[in-house]
């Protein structure tokens, strides 16, 4: 029974994690990009990647918005690196604004921020440099070589100077992340009559962050969303427009179905296995409510031992998860959750077996 406990709680918590830990990475950008009240973009945006480029001259109008403290402009595109073994790879390019370098990487592990301002230098994420922009060995056996400060890409046949290694919280599409300054970067781009991507905007103290949204929406016809509006936002859609949400809920589904019937085949057959020892009791005076309670501590006992075990085998997913491709996160929640579900499993079949020894006879062990 513990077992079947444990295999429950392991699937729903372990896939309930996975998802959450996918949802997150959808938003992991503006996770990085905490600084800013106010993302402002083109109204038609679904998500953070969905890029409609604005004019630039949207800008000075944002600025100029009654409310708005500054407002800096932010590029965001696919770029392709020429890597030294002549493949391509494509990545992400973060332009940020050339005088404040707002919406830099949170946590640079080689170099700083401010060396993006020296000729053409970029900032690489971790997983990126040590993953798909690393430097291929002597011979085609020997590991690659992570991406260091000093090393040298080609963006869209542009010279680019690694000065800076960061770590970044990894994307959806788990692309490398590339930062530079937004002139660079539009200067890496292919050429398009509109370039600005969003503009990052900061509100004056005292002013309501959702007062100057709905200022900035009438004033310059762009969509202004706060931080948690913009991840909502980014979730429903692919929420909404992908099929992720039906495959994990089915994973889920699958484990509390598994665990009844665990569960309640082997409930059943302890309780069948011991109906003589209930009849002793029974024939000793024990009423069918203390046998009740007996039961029930009995299923909440194996209830509780097989969740802590199944979450727990499930938690080490996280440690061998860290740094890597496969996103887990394991937010309170979902404990809570894994725990209501398993108990709710230990009594559902705790009630489908209880019928059978409110029904025994006590004369059943004098028999035979």
């Amino acid at each position: 029974m513990v077992f079947g406990v444990a295999l429950t709680s392991l699937i729903i918590t372990q896939q309930s994690s996975i998802f959450v830990g996918l949802m997150s990475r959808t938003v992991g950008f503006i996770f990085d990009t905490p600084l800013p009240d106010l993302w402002i973009m083109d109204p038609k945006v679904q998500f953070v990647d969905d890029i409609k480029p604005l004019q630039d001259t949207k800008l000075l109008q944002v600025r100029g918005v009654e409310g708005i403290d500054w407002a800096v402009p932010l590029y965001k595109g696919s770029l392709r690196a020429r890597l030294a073994n002549g493949t391509f790879q494509t990545c992400n390019v973060i332009g940020l604004d050339d005088a404040t370098l707002v919406g830099g990487p949170p946590t640079m592990l080689n170099g700083k921020v401010s060396d993006l301002r020296l000729a053409d230098s970029v900032i690489v994420d971790e997983a990126g440099a040590t993953g798909k922009l690393a430097k291929p060995g002597a011979s085609p056996n020997d590991p690659k070589i992570p991406l260091a400060v000093g090393d040298i890409l080609e963006l869209n046949d542009n010279r680019a100077v690694v000065v800076g290694i960061a770590r970044t919280t990894r994307t959806f599409q788990s692309q490398p992340v590339v930062y530079t300054t937004y002139s660079r970067a539009t200067r890496f781009a292919p050429r398009e009559r509109k370039l600005l991507s969003f503009i990052l905007a900061k509100v004056r103290p005292g002013s309501d962050p959702a007062e100057v949204s709905k200022r900035v929406a009438a004033q310059t016809g762009l969509a202004a969303y706060t931080a948690p509006q913009f991840k909502s936002l980014t979730i429903r859609y692919f929420m909404r427009s992908t099929g992720i949400p039906i495959n994990f809920g089915m994973a889920v589904a699958l484990g509390f179905l598994v665990g009844v019937a665990i569960v309640g085949q082997t409930f059943f057959s302890f309780i069948t296995d011991n109906m003589r020892y209930l009849g002793i009791l029974k024939a000793m005076g024990a009423s069918n409510q203390l046998l009740f309670i007996m039961i029930i501590l009995q299923t909440l006992l194996v209830g509780a031992l097989g969740s802590g075990l199944g979450m727990g085998i499930a938690s080490l997913t996280s440690i061998l998860s860290k740094n890597s491709e496969l996103a887990f996160y394991m937010p309170w929640q979902i404990p809570i959750i894994t725990l209501l579900a398993t108990t709710l499993i230990t009594l559902l079949t705790t009630i489908f077996t209880l019928r059978k020894v409110l029904r025994l006879e006590p004369g059943i062990v004098f028999r035979g």
